[in-house]
């Protein structure tokens, strides 16, 4: 191909992507704080931690396996093994590498065990089906720490200069051998100025928190499918990926179990 030719296709992909990036900036920064609580199925158990969030995103997938089998993969998914997701933590990595601090020194972890090694805590556990973690920080600084509440005074905190964020992993069983693997994450500031830098922060960052769920979420199925394939006839495995439906099971809908030892993820 001409080399002229390639650089000005290479320029025009670089522009689509400037102009995408700038879009959907915009678009973030419109739609924060306007949470419709009915956009999104309930789930009263993240209810009881944040009920009244600036930011609830939702994503889900069908998968081929069983619930408990489901969500234990999900747990163990290394997202950061995937290239897209590794890429973007990579990036978000360059200021630590740049200092000489090592890239993930404690080598490849699951999702869950990852978010915990970074300070997160576990507000409750349902067994097999969902699982709610939390913590606040101020995700706009260079060096992000991540701080865990006791579930019990999480829903109270109200420290102003933080952002407080819970997200989550569930599954509903939708047969003996399929299940729709969820997570979500909703986040709020703790006062008037820390809303304001969290959103100019979510506003560009949210794209690439949100590449990561839909990276992530395949990656978690394909997990789930790979344990299940001794016992899942092929035929009864799903592949259908879904986004923003309007009801869930009340089958998920359990009392909080509190673990004192128990995701973004780009902050979030």
């Amino acid at each position: 191909m001409n080399p002229a030719r390639l650089l000005r296709y290479g320029a025009a992909a670089a522009g689509v992507g400037v102009l995408s990036f700038g879009a959907w900036s915009a678009l973030a920064w419109a739609r924060y704080g306007h949470v419709d609580p009915r956009r999104h199925p309930p789930d009263e158990l993240l209810d009881r931690f944040l009920a009244n969030p600036e930011v609830d995103e939702y994503h889900q997938i069908k998968v081929g396996a069983p619930t408990a089998i489901t969500l234990a993969a999900a747990k163990e998914t290394d997202l950061q093994g995937g290239p897209i997701a590794g890429a973007i933590f990579w990036l978000r990595a360059i200021p630590a590498l740049l200092r000489g601090e090592p890239f993930r020194p404690e080598g490849s972890r699951g999702i869950v065990a990852e978010t915990l090694g970074l300070g997160w805590g576990v507000l409750a556990e349902v067994p097999d089906r969902e699982l709610v973690i939390g913590a606040y920080t101020q995700p706009w600084h260079e060096q992000v720490t991540f701080q865990p509440l006791p579930p019990e005074e999480f829903a109270g905190f109200n420290q102003p200069g933080y952002v407080k964020i819970a997200w989550t992993l569930g599954v509903e069983p939708l047969g003996p051998n399929q299940s729709l693997l969820v997570t979500r994450t909703r986040a709020v500031a703790t006062d008037p100025e820390s809303r304001k830098r969290f959103r100019r922060y979510w506003a560009p960052m949210s794209a690439g928190i949100i590449l990561i769920r839909y990276a992530g979420l395949p990656r978690m199925r394909n997990e789930a499918e790979r344990r299940a394939a001794p016992e899942v006839p092929r035929g009864d495995r799903g592949r259908a990926v879904h986004h923003h439906p309007r009801s869930r099971s009340a089958s998920c809908r359990a009392s909080i179990t509190s673990l004192e030892d128990l995701f973004p993820i780009l902050g979030v």
